[in-house]
């Protein structure tokens, strides 16, 4: 949650993550809203996750489903105001390149490119999805599905790790935030490969 805030004040930013902390699980909902806002804080919610995974090994399962509540919960209300905008919003918010790109695996396969952008950590881009699914009316029940699935694989994967290693990856996190994420990515493009293979055959 570093990243929140980062044009702040060191004090507001400081006072927003201690904010949050004492929240416990529910602090997933107001981080999982500005997550999926138009000003995301990619790694928050990963953060969040095992931080209170750590600290509460037994309850490592029920932090994953208020991550994933909370994540769902911001990404619905971005759908909301982008299906209610229309495609002229997704066009002023993202150059062509990236439509064209998100257009063409909405048109194949918007399920699991879905559930695949929910799945894989940062740097995966989530906004632009998110604003694709609403402006161009993807049904809602497959949204939210698609999303929590994703969402929930990411989220239990992380904090049972934390639970199982408990400090010891909290340290490691700190001092090796990008070797964890490029593991984090592994594992996340092996499920997401399942995922398509899957999603695929039944499309077949």
């Amino acid at each position: 949650m570093h990243q929140i805030f980062a044009l702040a004040t060191p004090t507001l930013a400081r006072s927003f993550r201690r904010w949050i902390l004492s929240l416990g699980a529910l602090g997933f909902i107001p981080l999982g809203l500005l997550d999926s806002s138009v000003i995301p804080v990619p790694g928050s919610m990963d953060v969040l996750t095992v931080i209170l995974a750590a600290r509460r090994e037994n309850l490592w399962f029920f932090y994953a489903g208020m991550a994933t509540i909370g994540s769902v919960i911001g990404a619905y209300v971005t759908y909301r105001m982008a299906r209610k905008g229309g495609k002229e919003t997704l066009e002023r918010r993202f150059p062509a390149s990236t439509l064209e790109k998100v257009r063409g695996r909405f048109s194949r396969w918007a399920f699991g490119a879905l559930a695949i952008a929910a799945l894989l950590p940062p740097p995966m881009p989530m906004l632009p999805v998110l604003f694709a699914a609403g402006a161009m009316k993807y049904s809602v029940k497959k949204f939210i599905l698609a999303l929590s699935l994703g969402r929930l694989v990411r989220y239990s994967l992380l904090a049972f790790l934390a639970a199982r290693y408990g400090r010891l990856i909290l340290r490691f996190f700190s001092r090796n935030q990008a070797s964890l994420i490029v593991i984090l990515i592994l594992v996340a493009a092996a499920v997401a490969l399942v995922i398509y293979l899957f999603v695929r055959k039944r499309k077949k």
